[in-house]
């Protein structure tokens, strides 16, 4: 592939990126929306036609590893393994 090629697929890719990126910001008004809907309703689950949606809350447990790390630092860095991935990025 040439240079002027190369530039060219570059300069779609960002023209793609940036529509992917609008069209990312138009879903996240309309699910704010809906949202905010919800919240007027005082809804967790709400049904549209032949939609179903909900909106409700999780209880996750995360662990904290900075707190670990600080009060077990050298038992941290016996299960700490390292990784390699790749980065692609368009400067």
């Amino acid at each position: 592939m040439s240079t002027i090629e190369m530039e060219s697929m570059i300069s779609k890719l960002q023209e793609w990126e940036e529509l992917a990126k609008e069209a990312q910001a138009e879903a996240e008004a309309i699910r704010d929306t809906i949202k905010a809907e919800m919240l007027a309703r005082e809804t967790e689950e709400l049904t549209a036609g032949r939609f179903i949606v909900r909106w409700t809350n999780v209880l996750s447990n995360r662990f904290d590893t900075t707190a670990f790390k600080k009060e077990h630092g050298e038992m941290y860095k016996l299960y700490t393994k390292q990784s390699t991935s790749r980065r692609f990025s368009i400067a």
